[in-house]
């Protein structure tokens, strides 16, 4: 029961991860979908419409069933939690480092804190929290015996984030939120652009600024794809195909840069289920 909810989590939220989560075994399935139901409860908590405070109140909660996890204990509170059950349970199979989680929560924090980022590497501190984490949570359960591995699933993980915050610049603005970095967005003459409504003001190089941006999430996914090889054949396909479909919206989000102003950028479910097919049959690279 406890991973049949972590299993609708997935299937309704997880629309990109959910095409390589089905590519595993089922026993990788379920510990992975128990992984993406909490990590998708802390996002949720960022993005609602709680009151700062409130939002605080709940991370603080989820927290603390993640100190449970990682002591082993079984806290009232938490006690009947579908996905803490679902969790431990896999953890009894597999070397989940629940304490990933807490650089979650920290990730989130961030966003209801309302930080801002000046430079890139202030933007990559941030990624590595929300991002970083789950790859380095994904990696316990596909396994890998290379000590490389959790540096190669951190990087592709930031390579991830960074494509999501392109796809998502409106989106984010609406909420509040700037995750450009504050150097490029003065750089290419941003600074005055309404994001949130789709504007942009005239002599800026928006253009620019996004396949800058892009070049650099490139670059990460070059080194965060060398985990490939590194992986057995069903996480090889898990991972390949949701770096591909990333890839994929990176690769529309450069062509056409104002694509990300007029709505969200997305591949069509029949593109996601190729890449799956690629995934398994070891042609993602």
């Amino acid at each position: 029961m406890a991973y049949r909810h972590c299993e609708e989590i997935t299937r309704t939220e997880a629309k990109n991860f959910s095409y390589g989560i089905r590519l595993l075994p089922v026993r990788k399935q379920r510990a992975m979908q128990a992984i993406y139901a909490l990590a998708r409860r802390v996002d949720d908590i960022g993005d609602g419409d709680l009151e700062v405070p409130y939002k605080k109140e709940q991370l603080a909660s989820v927290s603390s069933l993640v100190d449970g996890l990682i002591a082993g204990r079984i806290d009232a509170e938490h006690a009947a939690d579908p996905v803490r059950i679902a969790l431990a349970d896999a953890a009894k199979t597999f070397p989940i480092p629940f304490e990933a989680f807490h650089e979650l929560i920290t990730g989130v924090t961030m966003d209801v804190d309302g930080t801002n980022y000046q430079t890139f590497e202030d933007l990559l501190v941030y990624c590595r929290c929300v991002a970083g984490s789950i790859g380095r949570l994904s990696l316990s359960v596909f396994g890998c015996a290379d000590d490389r591995g959790e540096e190669f699933a951190d990087t592709l993980g930031l390579a991830l984030q960074v494509t999501n915050i392109l796809r998502d610049i409106r989106e984010d603005a609406g909420m509040g939120r700037r995750y450009l970095p504050s150097e490029d967005v003065s750089a290419f003459g941003c600074e005055d652009a309404r994001f949130e409504h789709g504007t942009i003001p005239v002599g800026a190089d928006f253009r620019g600024m996004v396949r800058h941006e892009a070049a650099r999430a490139r670059a990460l996914y070059a080194e965060g794809l060398r985990l490939l090889p590194l992986l057995d054949r069903r996480s090889r396909a898990c991972v390949g195909t949701m770096a591909g479909i990333y890839r994929g919206l990176l690769d529309i989000i450069e062509s056409d840069p104002l694509a990300v102003m007029a709505g969200r950028v997305s591949l069509t479910g029949g593109q996601k289920s190729q890449l799956a097919l690629k995934g398994l049959t070891g042609r993602i690279r």
